[in-house]
């Protein structure tokens, strides 16, 4: 492909992304992020990543395009805004209802992404007769973050997430890979500068140091990913936050260019979970989570995460309106949901319940140590 004709596909490239709904364009070699790898390993090694074990199986694919992909020549970083209209902190103090993280007040956003990248794909496809390529959003072994910064989406930032100077912190991530050597971009420096603001706000302390993540500590790892007893260390941190948390995000400044105008459509915040009262989550049996969070990146995690998570926030929220609504939840066939139910009981009525123990849940009564022998759903 002569020169010419490269930075013509380019410039297509550009306004395609675009038309399908990507705010954030760029391409990168496939070796762009040399040492993505051993920072991998590293974080690993540590036990940070906590019970995702797929990020073991998958590190040697994960590491660099190429062990994915060994044809892969360059990476098309996209991004899709997600930014909110109102403060993600809104409602720290209203103890009654639920906080769901901005990204999942909207539709699937692996739905949504990978429908653009699809569509980015078929029209790169047509353009470059003779090219291969793959698409990948969120689930497959790849280190978007690293690659959308070498593409020069952005940085990653103390928090470890991206922050693009046109999107802020609100920006979902896709890739693909293909076997085009196409003109890459300059890799985005880092403009955190001496601000320290996502590294105090973490409630839990989830930061060891800049540029560093301990998922264990991470609210939206123990709402989402982890499977049994949230540690008792935590629960009171946790608040009134039942799905992630964005706190680390939200008081970034480089929001303050984020326009929700750039939003994609698909993202706008659904009614029923913008601000989902606690009585209503704590009665959620599974027919009702699944009809509740149909089509919501929610509904992966099950009912009895979901309930879990209410419950903490229940005992966290100094209601008594919602003591009848734990007291049912103490006989739940879940173990790690009538724990959350006893303890949110003991919380709110001071009493204290050990029936959770005969169950086989860990003793948490005290801060536990997080390899506490756990009992999770396969």
């Amino acid at each position: 492909m002569d020169g010419k004709r490269r930075q013509e596909l380019r410039a297509g490239l550009d306004r395609e992304a675009r038309t399908v709904g990507f705010t954030a364009v760029g391409v990168a070699r496939a070796d762009a992020a040399p040492r993505s790898a051993a920072r991998l390993r590293q974080w690993l090694d540590s036990g940070a990543h906590g019970d995702m074990i797929w990020m073991e199986t998958t590190a040697d694919r994960r590491g660099s395009p190429a062990a994915l992909w060994p044809e892969v020549k360059s990476v098309i970083a996209l991004g899709m805004s997600y930014a909110p209209a109102a403060d993600p902190l809104a409602l720290a103090d209203e103890k009654e209802v639920g906080r769901i993280s901005v990204y999942a007040q909207g539709a699937d956003y692996h739905d949504t992404v990978k429908k653009g990248l699809k569509a980015l794909a078929r029209w790169l496809v047509a353009e470059a007769d003779g090219c291969d390529l793959k698409v990948f959003v969120d689930t497959a072994p790849v280190m978007e973050k690293p690659l959308a910064e070498a593409a020069g989406l952005g940085w990653q930032g103390k928090h470890t997430n991206l922050v693009s100077r046109a999107d802020g912190s609100w920006l979902f991530l896709g890739a693909i890979y293909t076997t085009l050597e196409l003109q890459p971009d300059t890799p985005h420096a880092e403009r955190c500068g001496s601000c320290t603001r996502c590294l105090s706000a973490c409630p839990t302390r989830a930061f060891p140091a800049p540029f560093q993540l301990d998922a264990r500590r991470c609210i939206s790892y123990l709402t989402i990913e982890h499977k049994g007893p949230i540690p008792h260390e935590f629960r009171e941190a946790i608040g009134n936050r039942i799905y992630g948390c964005d706190d680390c995000l939200a008081v970034c400044p480089w929001n303050r260019f984020a326009d929700t105008a750039r939003r994609h459509q698909a993202f706008v915040p659904r009614g029923e979970l913008a601000a989902p009262a606690l009585a209503d989550l704590l009665a959620l049996d599974d027919a009702s989570f699944r009809k509740v969070f149909a089509g919501s990146p929610i509904k992966r995690i099950g009912r009895y995460r979901m309930v879990r998570n209410a419950a903490i926030a229940a005992g966290n929220s100094g209601s008594g309106a919602l003591v009848e609504p734990l007291k049912r939840l103490v006989s739940d066939p879940d173990p790690v949901v009538a724990e959350a139910a006893e303890w949110a009981l003991s919380k709110l009525t001071g009493t204290h319940s050990t029936r959770a123990q005969s169950r086989g849940v860990c003793d948490e009564s005290v801060p536990a140590p997080l390899d506490c022998a756990r009992n999770e759903r396969a």
